[in-house]
């Protein structure tokens, strides 16, 4: 017969053993939790950048480190004096900024007067872009300030049939930006898919396509998966943003990445997705991390 105390002990060395249990269990959660949050290999789908200007607060070494520690691939729009940066961290830089501080987003390829300038220009930023081993040089279309759309094309194509041999030869691809005009580049001209789409055909060239960017397109038109579908032969690059705000790209806004993300990857694309969002939470890189698991199908 079993005495009150020796069921008290019984009693007493089962919950010993049970909690003991519990706590190697949470350990052991705690460890895998750790190892995912810090080794865990992206899956490959998708190739990641991010834009390094959404980061200004954070130092280029540091962002490159981060990033690289995140299983991001490139940092996006450097200047040639930042690209060795990069690449002491393994990184490449998969769309070379346009820094000339007299053209731009605003006066660009779509006025003849300009093109001159910009030829010498851009024929140094190929050179640039080639010598480092890069690929991608971002350019502009300007704005309109009364241009029509279908003169905006002609002289656009003028302009750069000029340095487009030059950019084929080197092996550069010159890709312009579609941009919103209706909340953030007001008068822009290339801000429709459509109007970038005409321009490739005028252009007839691979070393001209377009840098797709998910947030503006959105804004402008909208059908933002449709339009990938049927126009990928024509771009080159892509950029994210969360609608409305241009922040996290989480449940906070009204696109969908991850349906985007597999219509990207679904089309064969082979180029890099860039995180172009500006953080709002004080742990900026914790965003950037979220984002690319976000975009990591």
């Amino acid at each position: 017969m079993t005495t009150h105390n020796s069921r008290r002990d019984a009693i007493k060395k089962v919950a010993t053993m049970a909690l003991a249990s519990t706590a190697l269990s949470s350990l052991a959660n705690r460890v895998s939790a750790h190892e995912n949050a810090v080794g865990e290999k992206l899956k490959g789908k998708i190739n990641h950048s991010v834009c390094a200007w959404c980061y200004n607060g954070i130092p280029l070494e540091e962002l490159c480190k981060a990033s690289s520690e995140m299983g991001i691939q490139s940092i996006d729009l450097l200047a040639p004096n930042d690209f060795a940066t990069a690449k002491k961290y393994d990184l490449t830089c998969a769309m070379v900024a346009s820094n000339n501080k007299d053209w731009g987003i605003t006066r660009g390829w779509n006025r003849l007067e300009h093109h001159d300038p910009l030829v010498e220009y851009y024929e140094q930023m190929i050179d640039e872009t080639a010598n480092a081993g890069f690929t991608n040089l971002i350019c502009f279309s300007g704005n309109r300030d009364g241009l029509s759309d279908e003169q905006g094309i002609e002289n656009c194509a003028t302009g750069l049939k000029r340095v487009i041999s030059y950019a084929e030869k080197k092996k550069v691809v010159l890709v312009m930006e579609l941009l919103n005009s209706k909340v953030d580049h007001h008068d822009y001209q290339c801000d429709h898919t459509a109007w970038g789409v005409e321009l490739c055909k005028a252009i007839g060239s691979d070393s001209f396509k377009l840098l797709y960017d998910i947030y503006h397109m959105q804004i402008m038109e909208g059908d933002v998966i449709r339009t990938i579908r049927e126009n990928q032969q024509y771009i080159a690059h892509y950029h994210t943003g969360g609608v409305p705000g241009r922040n996290e790209i989480d449940e906070t806004q009204e696109l969908f990445y991850p349906a985007i993300m597999q219509a990207v990857y679904d089309t064969g694309f082979k180029g890099f997705v860039a995180q172009e969002f500006v953080p709002k939470r004080p742990d900026k890189l914790a965003s950037l991390k979220q984002a690319v698991g976000i975009c990591d199908i």
